[in-house]
């Protein structure tokens, strides 16, 4: 009899345990039990990342964005970030190959460097945070309708665009007297379709006549500039990557021809401009950084970001290009330092 009894209360202290462990946290380390939405990180202070970046091609304007981007994610976070850098050689194929990729690594972040990257991104995946970088107008890129400065969802970024406005009065400024203002841009980059389209009407507004002319890659590039160049006075290149990686070609052709280009951005004002309004690539890379931490470490909600644009856009001009061109250029601009 004492026995069974012995056996009852070792057995009701035994379900006593029992519960109490199953009522109990799952301890430090353990999972939330509640789940993020999409681009919502959830960080802690020992936590680590890794940021997968897809580049579309290499250039100057492109690499400042990516090195400010690592510069600012290393002050904020250390040694506890990490980064999967890729270029995708100009092929916005490869920009998918790239993605898919980082997806399948389960990233916690993709930066995302030009137009074709973060399209690509943005198909690959909706529950990544995306940030894009070196992205004229994000409602063109991403066919947004009622645009109202934040995408929502798992994407938000910064745009490179320079006011369009100050483009078109800065071609007025240098050339007074020209009539006739070819656009010359790749046909395949809707950020520089939009772009046209905008200094297209501030242009006309101005009194000039304005013409398009589209090539679709490098291998018509240099017959399509010759074609603006019999048409125009003066020749405006958006911030254009397939034109910003052929500026010697499109020299090659303007300088000849006695006709000069105001640009939408400094690498092209260096190789084939002569005048830009231009902003600062690494300190618009350097803001997208900033914004990377503040959702990885939690601070902020992606889909809740607005889109930044540059604080400051420069006057700039293109000493050589200027004078072999006879183009006299207004004290307040600032000569491009040349590599």
């Amino acid at each position: 009899m004492k026995t069974n009894k012995l056996i009852a209360i070792l057995l009701a202290a035994l379900m006593l345990l029992a519960l109490c462990a199953c009522g109990s946290s799952s301890g430090s380390g353990g999972a939330s039990s509640g789940t993020a939405g999409a681009g919502t990180q959830t960080g802690t202070a020992d936590a680590s990342y890794k940021v997968g970046v897809v580049q579309l091609v290499q250039h100057p304007a492109l690499d400042a964005a990516t090195q400010g981007f690592q510069d600012a994610l290393k002050e904020k976070l250390g040694d506890k970030v990490s980064f999967d850098v890729q270029n995708a050689s100009g092929d916005s194929g490869n920009c998918s190959v790239i993605v898919n990729g980082f997806v399948s690594d389960n990233v916690d972040l993709i930066m995302a460097n030009a137009t074709p990257a973060l399209q690509a991104a943005a198909s690959a995946t909706s529950t990544i945070p995306v940030l894009g970088t070196s992205i004229t107008d994000y409602a063109s890129a991403l066919e947004l309708q009622n645009w109202t400065g934040t995408v929502g969802g798992n994407i938000s970024g910064t745009s490179d665009l320079a006011p369009l406005d100050q483009q078109a009065a800065m071609v007025k400024e240098l050339f007074p007297d020209a009539q006739k203002v070819g656009l010359l841009y790749c046909s395949g980059e809707a950020n520089s379709v939009y772009q046209c389209q905008v200094i297209e009407g501030e242009l006309t507004g101005l009194g000039y006549e304005v013409k398009w002319f589209a090539f679709t890659d490098s291998n018509d590039l240099s017959a399509v500039a010759e074609s603006a160049c019999d048409y125009a006075d003066v020749i405006y290149i958006p911030t254009d990557n397939t034109a910003a990686n052929n500026t010697e070609a499109i020299a090659n052709v303007l300088l000849p021809k006695g006709v000069p280009a105001v640009v939408g951005e400094e690498g092209l004002c260096k190789g084939c401009g002569v005048a830009t309004l231009s902003i600062s690539y690494y300190d618009l890379g350097y803001a997208t950084g900033l914004m990377a931490a503040d959702v990885l470490t939690g601070a902020k909600n992606i889909s809740e970001m607005p889109v930044q644009y540059a604080p400051n856009a420069v006057k700039e001009y293109q000493a050589a290009n200027a004078e072999a061109l006879g183009v006299t250029i207004p004290s307040d601009y600032t000569a491009v330092a040349m590599d």
